[in-house]
Parts: structure tokens; C-alpha cells; sequence
């Protein structure tokens, strides 16, 4: 049987208080409540304070560009489906430089788990304003306070319909641990964000800021109910809702490849005759 110890434990780059290592803990809890041993989890990130965490995993690990995480993810998953791809990184690397990506992914409905770590604020570049900030946010680079509406992930996924939709809180680790493995688990592109405080650069949402308006969702929710998925996901202020806002049975993108049914990619052997005959026919 997996256990925690067999995902390492390794000394980290973030400072005291910051909400990633509850957000790591919860991962190592979901994998083993997942049975997901190392040798069958891909974790690809991009660049920032969220995005060093699977740095910290005894895992694979595929460490990208700025924003690249989700393409990467894409082709690992459609190479070999039997890897659980998980992409993790911020707010700022996948709704701002990822934007697009994120939107493709939902399209897609490619098998893998996304996990935002979104303190509404870029944690690695001395604070800036993220796409999650919130209009009025003062930061060094926005002294006037930012000007442009915030960006709502959760309402974008579910107006799009994506398998799975989620909102975690990094002070509910147990909680947090759970919907990481249900988004796991889904046969689809499953979004995880997770509000996590900044203790260095966001000095409004912080840890007691969020624990005063997360509220996890009722037993009788019904995440299958696209309308009040919307409503759900549009919630913001004194009340937030956590917990799983939708998820739908689309069938995955690589479901829709035959070719995948003979087994991953990375088993499948090249046949350079044809593979001769195709260059030839470009050349």
C-alpha cells in the first residue's frame, strides 16, 4: 500500500506561513488515497512559487515554461493515458500567460488534473497583480490599484462545460485532499483551484480573510445541475463557496483516438518502412 513517506520530503524555497505547503500535504494525501504509487504520476508545471511544487514530490516531473504547463500535459497524456498527468503551478502562470491553454484544455476535455494554487497575486516576481486580484488591489507594479475585472476560472470552466470543476481552501487540508483525488479520478479535464494566502505580498486575502468566507457546499448540492453550477461559481465576497461545483460525463479527448486502444504510444513500435515512405513524401 502507498503512503506519504514514499513521495520524499525535501527542504523548500517558500517562506513560513505560505498556504503551498498545505496545498503539498493535500496533494500527498489525495495520491494515496488515489493508490497512485510515484512511478505512475507526471507532474508538469510552469514557472512561480506554486509551480515549484512538484519539485518537492518523489514523482515524475516535467518543469516548463511560464504558462506552458497544459500543452505539455496534453502530449504526455496522449502518449501514454495510463500516466495520472497532474499540471500544478499559480493563478498568474495559468490564467495570465496560460490563458489560452486553459480555454483549450477545457475544449478538449484532455484527461488531466489541473491544480491552481491562486493567491491572487504573482508570488515569485515581487508581487505584482494577478489575473485573480481583485479591482483596487495595490501592489508595487498596480500603485493606483488594479483597474481591470477580475477573472473568474470557475465561471469560465463551467459556462464551457468542463468535466470537472472545483474550489479547495489550503486551511481545509482534509477537504482539500479529497477533491484533489475525486479530480483525479474523473475521466476528463478536472480544474482544481485553490485559494492559498500570499504572506509576503497580498496583505488583504489572507489566511483569516478566506477561513471567515469558505463555505463548503451542503450534502444536497448538485454538481450536475449546469445552472446552479453557474450561479455557484459566481459567488464571491462574504460568502465562497467550496467543494465541487460541477462535472459532467463528456467523454475525454484521447477516449476519441482508436489508436490509443492498442495501449500507450510509448509501447507501440515505429514502422520505419512507412515512416520512410511519409518523409519521402515531404521531401
Amino acid at each position: 500500500m502507498v503512503s506519504e513517506e514514499e513521495f520524499g520530503r525535501y527542504e523548500t524555497a517558500w517562506c513560513p506561513g505560505c498556504g503551498n505547503f498545505s496545498i503539498l500535504k493535500a496533494m500527498k494525501k489525495a495520491l494515496v488515497m488515489s493508490g497512485l504509487a510515484p512511478y505512475e504520476v507526471l507532474f508538469v508545471s510552469g514557472i512561480g512559487q506554486a509551480a515549484k511544487a512538484p519539485h518537492y514530490l518523489n514523482a515524475h516531473v516535467f518543469n516548463g515554461l511560464h504558462g506552458r504547463a497544459l500543452p505539455v500535459a496534453t502530449g504526455a497524456k496522449l502518449a501514454n493515458p495510463r500516466l495520472a498527468v497532474i499540471a500544478e503551478s499559480g493563478d498568474g502562470c495559468t490564467y495570465g500567460e496560460g490563458g489560452n491553454h486553459f480555454l483549450a484544455a477545457i475544449r478538449r476535455n484532455i484527461n488531466v488534473t489541473l491544480i491552481v494554487h491562486d493567491n491572487q497575486v504573482y508570488g515569485l516576481t515581487k508581487g505584482q497583480a494577478s489575473p485573480t486580484s481583485e479591482e483596487g488591489f495595490v501592489t508595487k507594479a498596480q500603485p493606483h490599484g488594479v483597474l481591470s475585472a477580475p477573472f473568474n476560472p470557475l465561471a469560465v470552466a463551467v459556462t464551457m462545460r468542463a468535466g470537472f470543476v472545483a474550489r479547495g481552501f489550503s486551511g481545509a487540508v482534509e477537504e482539500l485532499a479529497t477533491l484533489i483525488s475525486l479530480a483525479i479520478a474523473h475521466p476528463g479535464f478536472a480544474l482544481v483551484d485553490v485559494l492559498q494566502p500570499c504572506v509576503s505580498f497580498n496583505k488583504v486575502n489572507t489566511f483569516s480573510w478566506y477561513r471567515k468566507r469558505c463555505a463548503t457546499l451542503p450534502p444536497d448540492y448538485d454538481p450536475t445541475d449546469w445552472e446552479a453550477a453557474l450561479h455557484t461559481a459566481l459567488e464571491w465576497g462574504e460568502k465562497i463557496p467550496t467543494g465541487v461545483l460541477y462535472r459532467n460525463d463528456r467523454p475525454s479527448f484521447e477516449s476519441r483516438f482508436p489508436v490509443l486502444d492498442k495501449g500507450p504510444l510509448t509501447n507501440v513500435r515505429v514502422d520505419r518502412e512507412s515512416y520512410g515512405e511519409i518523409i519521402a513524401a515531404m521531401t
